[in-house]
């Protein structure tokens, strides 16, 4: 609603009608089809990445550098009319209503908690002062746009941080929202600050829509709720339980666009589902980069990645059929080319088939599915159980080769390294070679954290289990604890292993995971007490265990079993003979580049490939 709100420098504002009027374009189109639109309205407060931020006190969030500004009261009714100007210029852009974000720790969220309102006049102190921000923006906004315009209001139910809203004061404020005007209300969970997840892959399904139940039995007014619900199924499951009037979704739209129209005609088994797994939107959005998806790249570059029917149909092999090989040989198909996918495997999948084992992971299930319903509609002849050669390839009249022939783990040279000890991680993952109780995993990249994830865990993987992952991140379902997490201790099953985890390297161990998530797969290994042993090398691998060297010292570490997932290095030794062959020859994913595996590269390189052949 104005600069002191912005995001980062710059960033969207809704301030005057040239502003409004830029809009048109998008909610003109949302009307030509028949649906409604309403705009978010969003004021970072202390969240600004930017040095005009401002708050209720001048209290430092711990996710951005910049300390904010107090607000004066002249100040809070100066943003008060910028929030309603922001709301009647939304008419003026055509859009049919908006939304109050009240929730995620954003400006509205630092008035309301004690954690960041530390005042002592009229805006702050007993809860009827502090609260009287959100009740003055929607009573102010309902009598500015009239009656039909739609003011949905986001609110924080569950701020998942110490010093949050109690329960009883989430009620209270709803029913105030409710009596200011407010047309809906939809559901926030936790805040952005918050050291608990809420919509990672390991976050189980629909895994918070029990607080929108429990605020369905105080207000009258539809209630939205949000937060991992991917799939219809899940929706339709927590719709027919009363959970909650609407569900709200936005990631699962960046994953399939069509995802509406495929739901609506029983197509399910053909949405490319969200796995939650954050690298290519919150991350790039972390990273000043363009949002996009993993599993679907065109998503934010529906310009430039398109994929046209062909004019010059092709015979295309593609070899490999892991993340890489997958979208390039459907898309290619998508266009008309005539593909063969080979893989020496006895299924699709390469190293997802790994990933969707390891516990928190099992959303992976859903791209492998995609993909086999996208091979059967495109009809791409798939040959498994196929080790083709290279003589296959040099005799075929295939047009254009695809090598997606993935990595090979690097081989380490330490003393000891084909000891009967030593597994690798495939021996671990792939073949399930049995592993002891004492266990030395080499390696602190993403395959040294999934390895360690898998082997703290026994048995069936129960992640999507509501409770029991609710108990493991000390969330109170009763909601009698403040915030729901005050001085809730976590209960979690104890790993059946004692993991001890190395690199040779400075710095914090996953330091390359993901941006937005890679604190929580550091958090769960800590949990199951692994030992993160760092600045290491190698000096050999006996019968008493793991031999290393750290500050000079000389130390041994006896285990039953040394994991290797040291890196892996790019497998493309058909490339070079089928170049000198003459042949049209293209290498995408791991078997370019594999210095750590990279689903999102992968992906992306296949279907860019596949888009211009």
């Amino acid at each position: 609603p104005n600069i002191q709100g912005w995001t980062a420098p710059f960033s969207a504002r809704m301030s005057t009608k040239k502003h409004a009027k830029h809009h048109q374009k998008i909610t003109e189109a949302v009307h030509k089809e028949g649906g409604k639109i309403c705009m978010q309205i969003l004021h970072s407060g202390r969240y600004g990445y930017h040095p005009f931020n401002v708050s209720a006190s001048a209290i430092k969030s711990p996710i951005t550098p910049f300390k904010p500004f107090k607000l004066r009261e002249s100040g809070i009714k100066r943003t008060i009319r910028d929030f309603v100007n922001c709301a009647k210029l939304s008419k003026v852009a055509g859009y049919d209503g908006i939304e109050i974000m009240g929730s995620e720790g954003y400006l509205i969220n630092q008035f309301i908690t004690k954690r960041t309102n530390k005042r002592s006049d009229s805006w702050g102190g007993n809860y009827e002062n502090r609260m009287r921000l959100p009740i003055e923006l929607v009573k102010q906004t309902r009598e500015a746009v009239g009656k039909e315009f739609i003011i949905i209001y986001r609110l924080s139910m569950l701020d998942l941080v110490e010093k949050g809203s109690s329960w009883e004061e989430v009620v209270q404020l709803g029913k105030e929202i409710e009596k200011a005007g407010a047309t809906i209300i939809n559901t926030g969970i936790g805040w952005h600050e918050a050291r608990i997840p809420t919509i990672a892959t390991s976050v189980p399904r629909a895994a918070f829509t029990w607080v929108t139940k429990k605020m369905k039995e105080e207000i009258k007014i539809p209630l939205v709720t949000s937060n991992r619900i991917n799939m219809p199924e899940t929706a339709e499951k927590v719709l027919a339980e009363g959970d909650a009037d609407m569900i709200s979704m936005a990631r699962p739209f960046l994953a399939d666009p069509e995802w509406v129209n495929k739901a609506e005609a029983d197509k399910s088994d053909e949405i490319n589902t969200c796995i939650g797994c954050n690298q290519a939107c919150l991350d790039h959005v972390f990273q000043q980069k363009v949002a996009s998806c993993l599993v679907n790249p065109r998503a934010c570059h529906e310009t430039e990645l398109n994929y046209n029917l062909t004019d010059n149909k092709k015979k295309v092999a593609v070899v490999g059929a892991g993340p890489a090989g997958l979208a390039a040989a459907t898309i290619a198909a998508q266009r008309g080319h005539n593909v063969t996918l080979f893989d020496a495997d006895k299924e699709i999948g390469g190293q997802f088939n790994i990933a969707k084992q390891i516990p928190g992971k099992e959303e992976f299930y859903e791209t492998l599915r995609y993909f086999k319903k996208q091979i059967e509609l495109h009809k791409v002849n798939l040959k498994l159980n196929t080790r083709v050669s290279l003589d296959d390839l040099k005799k075929s009249d295939f047009e254009e080769i695809v090598l997606a022939t993935g990595i090979k783990p690097r081989e380490l040279k330490i003393e000891g390294i084909n000891h009967q000890k030593v597994l690798s991680y495939i021996d671990v993952l792939k073949d399930k070679k049995p592993v002891g109780k004492r266990v030395a995993v080499i390696g602190a990249g993403g395959i040294g954290f999934d390895v360690s994830e898998y082997l703290t865990h026994e048995g069936e993987a129960t992640s999507q289990n509501i409770d029991a992952w609710l108990k493991e991140w000390g969330i109170d379902k009763t909601l009698e604890a403040r915030a729901g997490i005050e001085n809730i201790k976590p209960e979690f099953e104890a790993s059946p292993r004692e993991v001890f985890m190395f690199k040779r390297s400075k710095g914090k161990f996953g330091g390359n995971l993901g941006k937005t998530t890679g604190w929580i797969h550091r958090s769960t290994l800590k949990k199951k007490k692994v030992q993160f042993i760092g600045e290491v090398s190698y000096t050999k691998i006996d019968d008493k265990g793991l031999h290393y060297t750290q500050n000079e010292e000389q130390k041994v570490l006896e285990v039953d079993n040394v994991v290797i997932c040291a890196g892996q290095v790019p497998f493309k030794e058909l490339y070079q003979p089928l170049l000198d062959a003459n042949k049209s020859v293209h290498v995408i994913g791991g078997a370019d580049f594999a210095s750590e595996l990279d689903a999102k590269r992968a992906i992306n390189q296949g279907a860019r490939l596949a888009a211009k052949i």
